[in-house]
């Protein structure tokens, strides 16, 4: 039996194809258009998927979307009609986008996948986003979380999960979402606001915020709490209205009053730079220092205000449901920080995250949900990895590298030797394109799509930031360390055993001791971290394995493959692009190295 989700028209449209229950593929379209954040249909996604599995559109089952676009539809009418005639921009703006193509989505899947009328259904969003997270995951049975801007109209779901596994017997499972906060209230807006504000792009800049907030002091909490409020006892939380303009504009999200309590938005290509982070600059640029100093604090108070409140909920959600475990899903679970507070601050004794917990995950949730939950099929799957993207052959590798002309060596089955070669050039300062396999499903580069280099030393930060990446300064990188040195590294109870620091969703603390030699991903004394094990991705892992052996750091920095305002790279003249327009000193293709200058 083959469904296919799909998540499309908001951001982050993806693919993802069950077969049997089993993930075959998935994959974003900004992957395959080039578009950062593409929100049309996935139609290369779709063809993608299909693709890998060797059918057509003929042999899927069901072809499931995301959520139910009459109520989100509903929704829009009804609260910009509440604020009318102020919300004419938003109402103008919907109407457009919902009567030409988003009312008439059952017809766009019809065409784009070749289905039947009858084969198309549709799940709510944050079931979407709750059955991700459950049945991707290795519990049984869990409490659920979900938390992002807005679905349909629920913004945060509380919930418990259960389910049958093939070959226990009777039973059923269930998803039961017992408890929501719906529209306008909201954590993700609020957080999207600041984001805003503080001159990131919304949907794209908040991990921004959250690379900016340790440097600075919450000193603010007052003023964010006049902008929400919150039971500590069971997390509910309610947002004051005067402040927020999403409701009624289409150019911002903050109102005046906003305005008045922060003061003037952070211009978005300003430069970010502190007493801290550059001391040098403090004659000449006091002024400056003193105002991006307190957009930092800002930050960091918006940061904490986000953390206490997902404190709250989860409390309340251990309270309500007695598990251990917790699984995760949304945009805003993708909040790392956040994610390593609830693992310490609250009962839950493990966290799982879907690796791609926004819209683009839906996808995969919606698919889920049909089999699971629709159809009443038992589980037999567990996530074991993020790589269900499009992989290129040797042959598609060579033939690309012959086309151009470009000088290259072959290390077609010397896999092993391809990577003490890397190793050793990591030694030496070398930074290193990586693209090997399918790519990573989710925002994060976790080894496949993945620009490498030597963690050691403060200053290989700003060269990857300035040279290669051209993105703003203070933004960290991710360790990458073998999983079964991380407890070695990191003050983290369990880290090797655990899900989510496989896939770069905790940012955990490095031991004291161990700080010193890793300062170019270490971000005032933690790590978002990715654990690595051979069966995996054998050759990421003997990468690290022999840098480690090498240096006695069994630890590499890595960072998405791609520049600033480009999706990470997919195919492998995006890769070379990539390489050739930045500092990158070599590159690996597969089997292949390209090297732009000798070693």
């Amino acid at each position: 039996m083959y469904i296919l989700g799909i998540s499309a028209f908001y951001h982050d449209s993806a693919a993802a194809l069950l077969k049997d229950g089993e993930l075959v593929a998935a994959a974003m379209e900004e992957r395959f258009s080039r578009k950062k954040h593409d929100n049309e249909f996935p139609q290369r996604a779709v063809d993608y998927c299909l693709e890998q599995a060797g059918i057509t559109g003929d042999d899927l089952d069901y072809v499931i979307f995301y959520e139910k676009p009459l109520q989100k539809f509903e929704r829009i009418l009804q609260s910009t009609l509440q604020t009318f005639p102020r919300s004419w921009p938003v109402f103008k703006e919907a109407m457009v986008s919902w009567l030409t193509d988003k009312l008439w989505i059952k017809s766009a899947i019809q065409r784009g996948c070749g289905v039947g009328y009858d084969k198309v259904i549709f799940c709510d969003h944050h079931m979407s986003h709750a059955a991700s997270a459950f049945f991707a995951s290795p519990f049984k049975e869990a409490a659920v979380l979900t938390v992002d801007g807005v679905g349909e109209w629920t913004t945060t779901t509380l919930g418990v999960a259960k389910s049958v596994w093939e070959g226990e017997g009777r039973g059923e499972n269930s998803i039961e979402l017992f408890s929501e906060q719906r529209f306008p209230h909201s954590l993700g807006l609020l957080y999207s606001t600041f984001t805003a504000w503080l001159g990131f792009r919304v949907n794209n800049g908040e991990y921004k915020v959250m690379g900016m907030s340790p440097y600075g002091t919450p000193r603010y909490l007052d003023k964010v709490y006049k902008l929400i409020s919150f039971d500590s006892s069971t997390g509910a939380y309610t947002l004051n209205m005067d402040y927020f303009d999403y409701q009624q504009s289409v150019e911002r999200s903050f109102s005046n009053k906003f305005l008045a309590l922060f003061g003037e938005p952070r211009p978005s290509e300003a430069d970010f730079f502190t007493m801290e982070t550059h001391p040098q600059r403090a004659e000449t640029h006091r002024a400056a220092m003193e105002k991006n100093q307190y957009y930092a604090d800002v930050s960091a108070s918006i940061q904490q205000v986000l953390e206490d409140v997902l404190i709250a909920i989860c409390n309340y959600l251990y309270k309500q449901t007695g598990q251990k475990k917790l699984v995760m899903a949304g945009g805003v679970a993708l909040n790392t920080k956040a994610n390593w507070r609830l693992l310490n601050e609250t009962p839950f004794e493990e966290i799982y995250i879907q690796p791609a917990a926004g819209d683009d995950g839906g996808a995969l949730g919606a698919a889920l949900w049909a089999h699971h939950i629709m159809l009443g099929k038992p589980r037999k799957w567990v996530m074991p990895h993020a790589y269900w993207g499009k992989e290129y052959t040797e042959a598609e590798y060579a033939d690309f590298l012959r086309s151009r002309g470009i000088p290259h060596e072959s290390f077609v089955d010397k896999t092993d030797e391809l990577a003490q070669v890397v190793a050793e050039a990591l030694t030496k300062e070398n930074v290193i394109g990586l693209m090997q396999g399918r790519f990573e499903w989710g925002p994060r580069a976790l080894g496949n799509r993945s620009i490498l280099a030597d963690p050691r030393y403060d200053a290989m930060k700003e060269v990857v930031n300035t040279k290669i990446k051209f993105r703003e300064p203070f933004r960290p990188f991710a360790p990458v360390i073998l999983r079964e040195r991380a407890p070695e590294y990191f003050d983290y109870s369990a880290v090797a055993e655990h899900e989510a620091p496989r896939y770069m969703l905790m940012v955990a603390p490095f031991k004291e001791s161990v700080q010193d030699k890793v300062q170019a991903v270490c971000h005032k004394g933690t790590g978002r971290l990715q654990s690595i094990d051979h069966a995996t991705n054998p050759f990421y892992y003997d990468v690290v394995k022999y840098f480690g052996e090498a240096t006695g750091v069994p630890v590499v920095l890595n960072t998405s493959f791609n520049l600033r305002g480009e999706p990470i790279v997919t195919s492998p003249r995006d890769a070379f692009n990539t390489y050739k327009n930045s500092d990158i000193d070599m590159l690996v293709m597969g089997p292949f190295l390209v090297r732009k200058k000798k070693q």
